[in-house]
């Protein structure tokens, strides 16, 4: 076995949180050293975007459909709002003294290591660089000014991680939830795009170092110490059918490397009290390096309307993460869960047209409160072909009864498995409350044995699922709320495995939002100036 692949084994197991130890984190927060969720470049020159909050026409049921809906002319307008639809606010919430904004893809504990950049070669469009995004402000950042005349006029985003963001409140877990963060933000941006009538096609082959050389993410005296960031993902944006941007590597890579780089990254926090090593060393070891190039066709499938097909741009706002549910409404309408678990098999739609490779993760429901639907614990087959193994895998005393579904939707046992769902996700009540949780199951053991990158990967894939919940429960009339915090081995002991060739990755839950009337909410871009 390789020795990356030994410490990502290493690694997970050692931040599984157990029922009589959760991971190591920090013992108190420090809140005068809470990472500021908003970075900034000084000494670069600022490229305001237009006043941000333009609805769009396409409804979200339109987006069952991308190759139907009407593409938007590419210019700073609609490039400010492909952002703001991604990574901008959404709202501000205040409770007593502390107001905190909101945005529109979700983050691990709203802290938000995900950061964002525009490559653009597209003269017409912004001059050529390498441009940041805030989304506190709504405005680019120039890094860097290069000569694209030897390149394609094409528009490139850019995915990083600042660990230390998550790691401030999480600890050695907070690795994995930079992860779900990256699919959460892939989804995003993939509705965000078809939302314009574009689309963003993952540049898959790259390496990390690659995207890292585009980005200046490798100029180490440009930024903090424990505040760097790590590579994650870089997308080409198509704006028009049928256009062909294609990305020579070779020649960006060195446009970049001979740019003229600007700015350098202010401190996010003043003391890193705590520092949590392994967190580095796990980010080196399943550094991803250049590959193949992979495009996975997923197949068409027709999904209902949603209930609430309101304006997807509209909806993408008001996306929340809820954070406790009414156990005690009517049960949730067969209709809106049937969308909801179709919305999550492999389609030729947003957001698996951003995603290139085959679907490895299956999903455990605990089914509380389905109109139509017997309680109990079910498994929802993403890929039917993993229905022996599992079956195998998994405990005999399962029934594997086919439920009365469009899908491969399999009974387990039946009964009340409220307590279950809620112990498992760290005595949360609100995975008990809600409708339906669910958690992510992974093929883990081959694909870490195989190219311990994909570690990555596994949990990009679960954001990305996460993403699609959120949403979806929106246009249902509901709420949903992602789960980083549950007993993994508990878990798997509920389920009869006994190895790593599956591991539960990501909970989700889903239910009718009981909301704080203490909250007050205000709008996302009240702080602007025109």
């Amino acid at each position: 076995m390789p020795d990356n692949a030994e410490a990502v084994f290493l690694y997970h197991q050692r931040t599984k949180h157990q029922l009589n130890a959760y991971a190591k984190g920090p013992e108190s927060l420090d809140w005068d050293d809470q990472p500021n969720p908003f970075r900034r470049f000084t000494g670069c020159e600022v490229v305001k975007l237009p006043t941000p909050g333009n609805e769009l026409d396409c409804l979200f049921g339109d987006l069952d459909q991308p190759e139907h809906i009407k593409p938007q002319v590419l210019s700073l307008t609609s490039i400010g709002l492909l952002l703001e639809l991604s990574f901008g606010l959404s709202a501000w919430k205040q409770f007593g003294p502390d107001r905190w904004a909101l945005r529109c893809n979700p983050s691990s504990g709203n802290l938000h290591p995900t950061e964002v950049y525009v490559v653009c070669t597209d003269a017409g469009l912004l001059e050529a660089g390498v441009y940041h995004y805030v989304s506190y402000d709504h405005h680019l950042e120039r890094r860097c000014r290069f000569d694209s005349s030897a390149l394609d006029s094409a528009v490139f985003i850019g995915l990083s991680s600042i660990h230390w963001r998550e790691a401030w409140k999480y600890g050695e877990r907070a690795f994995r939830y930079c992860q779900h963060d990256v699919g959460h933000a892939i989804a995003a941006l993939s509705y965000a795009a078809t939302s314009l009538g574009w689309s963003i096609e993952l540049c898959s082959e790259l390496s990390d170092a690659d995207i890292a050389d585009c980005l200046g993410l490798n100029r180490t005296d440009d930024f903090i110490e424990h505040e760097r960031e790590h590579a994650d993902c870089f997308f080409r944006l198509t704006s028009r059918p049928n256009e062909n941007a294609r990305l020579n590597l070779d020649a960006l890579s060195q446009t970049c490397q001979s740019a003229v780089w600007l700015g350098k990254a202010e401190r996010l926090s003043p003391n890193h009290f705590y520092r949590w090593p392994i967190i580095d060393e796990i980010a080196e070891q399943t550094c991803k390096p250049q590959t193949t190039p992979e495009r996975w066709r997923p197949p068409n499938l027709q999904l209902p309307k949603p209930s609430y097909n309101l304006s997807a741009s509209h909806l993408i706002r008001q996306r929340r993460s809820a954070q406790q549910f009414n156990g005690k409404v009517d049960d949730l309408p067969i209709s809106d869960f049937h969308r909801m678990m179709r919305s999550l098999l492999p389609s030729a739609k947003p957001p698996y047209t951003a995603w290139n490779w085959s679907s490895q993760v299956n999903m455990i429901v605990f089914v509380h409160r389905v109109a139509g639907l017997e309680s109990g614990l079910y498994v929802l087959l993403r890929d039917i072909d993993d229905l022996p193994e599992l079956k195998q895998t998994f405990s005999a005393e399962f029934i594997w009864q086919k439920a009365d579904v469009p899908y491969s939707l399999y009974l387990l046992t039946a009964g009340n498995v409220r307590q279950a769902a809620k112990t498992l996700s760290c005595h949360q009540p609100i995975a008990s409350d809600s409708f339906f949780s669910l958690g992510m199951l992974a093929r883990f053991a081959e694909n870490i044995r195989t190219e311990p990158w994909r570690y990555r990967r596994l949990f990009w894939e679960c954001g990305l699922l996460g993403q699609i919940l959120y949403l979806e429960a929106e246009a249902a009339g509901y709420r949903g709320t992602g789960i980083g915090c549950f007993f993994d081995d508990a878990v798997h002991g509920v389920l009869g495995l006994r190895d790593d060739k599956w591991q539960s990755l990501y909970h989700f839950t889903v239910g009718k939002a009981l909301e704080d009337k203490r909250l007050q909410t205000f709008p996302a871009y009240l702080h602007l100036k025109d």
